[in-house]
């Protein structure tokens, strides 16, 4: 044979096939460009260079795993239904007279083609795209655009490294299957699959007792730090129970419509239940990994969203004043003097004080048993996982501090307190110390000023307001006894300033230099100066980082579900084809057959998306406890971006419903494509 015979014929059969490998070379593409996308972006050196810059690419970098894998078993996933198309047409080359080695060489030939046509389109659509991506992340960044034009080469070499090795594993497979199957087999191999199912209640009723102990996971985890541990537990859970519910459920769901005489015996629904029954397997295989997918979509996109739009009030929360000073010592003589330097460098920066506050506290944890606050090591241990569901962040504060800040009057005895607790409720009448020590509570107070500290924490604060500044320290050496830490009295200090956001990062800077410099000249000092601007970009870059992974790896998981849903119908509208010439001849009209079509797409396309929306519903909960470990405590925000997500999801599963009905309908009656 000629050199150019296995390339043209790989070619051919490509072209012929177009239906079938057009789609699957636009998802190689695709998922090329994204990781290509993701590898410049987390080393571009414009983005590293700015604040905040190196967060977000750390975040990034974290996506090209996740592509890598994800391409890995979904290119395998959906090459099985390429090639079932194909190995008929190889057994009949293999009857026509070649040989399994000149079926293997055309395989080569065809795999050759694919890989540099989806590499090099896959590659070149990243490079342009990705200089959007830079701007887009320079604008979340709060940078100046640079539209220089460049070409990452490392990321290129690093995308192709990644994808040859991903395309020889897919044909090594597909030669295997080649040299395995005799030719009679490839020719029948479209039949495969068509053997009466049977019901296995055993399997359904496992995969509903696995989803409800999820959903039990998901509904009862009250602590956020539970969660970190629970989730993929729970995650694993649901997919496993998607899968059995999916494959053995929807045979029996099938036998339950068959039975019903009413449903079962009209047109368009006794069609749709027999074709779907004799197909269930690999037909609950395909519906769960969509409802798999779109559910990872919707809880992703959902969450990486909530946390972009909620990061300006997290940023308010996490730094009520723009600028914050907090002195360690107990020496009010050194707080002064620190306090003296903040106000000659404010007299140089010739910036101005809008208002501000301050108090004194000291901060401790201790461990929530009952009315008593443990603190001791020993006593820590002694409660083990369960520690992080009674853990309390504690400021205990002089009521002469609560009064001046809040105008109120309040007194208290040596042994009262007032108690503010944010997060979980105290009901107790009475609260303790570890070491015999107890207090009163005079009165549980509604409110005191914003914490940055505390909106920081997922765990639940107290603050305890002590009759004055000598029972602070009391109670300052009774928490060092218990604890054998140290624990520091913190002199608090928050300003905002008349000033732009430029002025306040070098007013920021300055005072932390100084305050090295003061910390250098006096011991068991600490001074922290933070500012609201100084952190910006950090924040943006953690959430945007986030939110533009997220968003990339949600249209990677949608191009995955489309492909799914396309092969499923194509290869099922060829395999009914005949099935309903067959009814055709015998009297079904065009518009029966459409009616049928509808109900089996129908109940095939809108399964996996009702299940994710239950599914999404149920993570709720668990979604609301994750965004508050990033300190996002917004559920009302979080309600509407989901539910927004969910309906805008659904519009565009809608529209592929559309057209994939349109498809299967061309092919089950015999229209050619316009």
């Amino acid at each position: 044979m000629k050199i150019g015979f296995y390339p043209k014929l790989a070619w051919t059969g490509i072209k012929k096939n177009k239906k079938i490998y057009v789609p699957y070379m636009f998802a190689c593409i695709g998922m090329i460009m994204m990781f290509y996308m993701i590898c410049f972006l987390s080393t571009s050196e414009i983005v590293r260079g700015m604040l905040g810059g190196e967060t977000m690419q750390m975040t990034l970098s974290f996506g090209c795993l996740v592509i890598s894998v994800f391409a890995l078993i979904f290119l395998f996933y959906t090459n099985s239904f390429l090639m079932k198309r194909r190995y008929k047409e190889f057994g009949l080359y293999h009857i026509l007279g070649m040989g399994k080695k000149n079926v293997a060489y055309v395989m080569v030939w065809e795999c050759i083609q694919i890989t540099t046509i989806t590499l090099i389109c896959g590659i070149g659509g990243g490079i342009f795209f990705s200089k959007l991506g830079e701007l887009a992340m320079i604008k979340m960044l709060g940078g100046k655009a640079d539209f220089h034009f460049t070409i990452s080469v490392s990321s290129a070499k690093d995308t192709i490294t990644v994808f040859l090795p991903i395309f020889l594993l897919i044909l090594l497979k597909c030669l295997f299957q080649i040299f395995r199957m005799k030719p009679v087999e490839l020719l029948k191999s479209a039949q495969v699959g068509e053997k009466p199912p049977k019901s296995n209640w055993v399997l359904t009723v496992l995969g509903i007792v696995i989803l409800a102990g999820a959903y039990i996971i998901a509904l009862s985890i009250e602590e956020p730090m539970q969660v970190i541990g629970m989730f993929f537990v729970a995650v694993i859970m649901v997919i496993g129970a998607t899968y059995l519910l999916f494959e053995a459920g929807s045979v029996v769901l099938c036998k339950i419509l068959k039975n019903n005489k009413r449903y079962y015996y009209k047109s368009n629904h006794f069609i749709s239940v027999s074709t779907m029954m004799f197909r269930m397997k690999r037909n609950g295989e395909g519906l769960a990994s969509i409802c798999i997918l779109s559910t990872m979509v919707l809880v992703m996109v959902s969450a990486v969203s909530c946390l972009y739009m909620g990061a300006e009030d997290f940023l308010n929360s996490r730094y009520p004043q723009e600028l914050v000073i907090d002195v360690q010592t107990e020496d009010e003589e050194k707080v002064e003097e620190f306090y003296n330097i903040v106000s000659e460098v404010l007299e140089e920066t010739q910036t101005e004080k809008e208002d501000e506050l301050f108090y004194t506290y000291l901060g401790a944890a201790g461990y929530l048993d009952g009315s008593e606050l443990a603190m001791s090591p020993e006593r820590m241990e002694s409660y083990g996982t369960d520690v992080y569901k009674h853990i309390r962040q504690l400021f205990f504060i002089p009521v002469e501090d609560y009064n001046r800040l809040m105008g109120k009057q309040e007194t208290l005895k040596e042994n009262e307190i007032l108690l503010y607790n944010t997060k979980l409720e105290y009901e107790e009448d009475i609260l303790a110390l570890e070491n015999g020590r107890e207090w009163k509570i005079k009165k549980n107070v509604p409110k005191f000023v914003d914490n940055g500290l505390d909106v920081m924490q997922t765990i639940s604060s107290m603050f305890i307001f002590v009759k004055d500044k000598e029972t602070l320290s009391e109670i300052r050496q009774e928490c060092e006894q218990l604890s054998g830490m140290e624990n520091a009295m913190d002199n608090y200090r928050g300003i905002n300033l008349k000033a732009d956001a430029e002025k306040q990062i070098e007013v920021a800077q300055e005072l932390q230099k100084r305050g090295a410099e003061f910390e250098q000249q006096n011991e068991n000092l600490h001074v922290m100066v933070e500012s609201r601007e100084t952190e910006r970009a950090g924040f943006y870059a953690l959430y945007g980082g986030m939110f533009i992974l997220g968003i990339l790896l949600g249209i990677v998981f949608i191009v995955g579900m489309v492909l799914i849903m396309y092969y499923k119908q194509v290869t099922e509208g060829y395999e009914d084809q005949q099935r309903f010439e067959i009814l055709q001849k015998v009297g079904m009209s065009h518009r029966d057959i459409r009616k049928s079509i509808n109900s089996q797409v129908l109940t095939v396309f809108f399964t996996p998306l009702i299940a994710a929306g239950i599914h999404t519903a149920f993570a709720f909960p668990m979604m609301s406890k994750i965004i508050v470990l990033f300190g996002i405590n917004n559920q009302k925000l979080l309600l509407i971006v989901t539910a927004a997500c969910y309906i805008i999801f659904t519009l565009f599963y809608v529209a592929m419903y559309l057209v994939t009905s349109r498809a299967y309908y061309g092919i089950v009656s015999n229209k050619k494509e316009d």
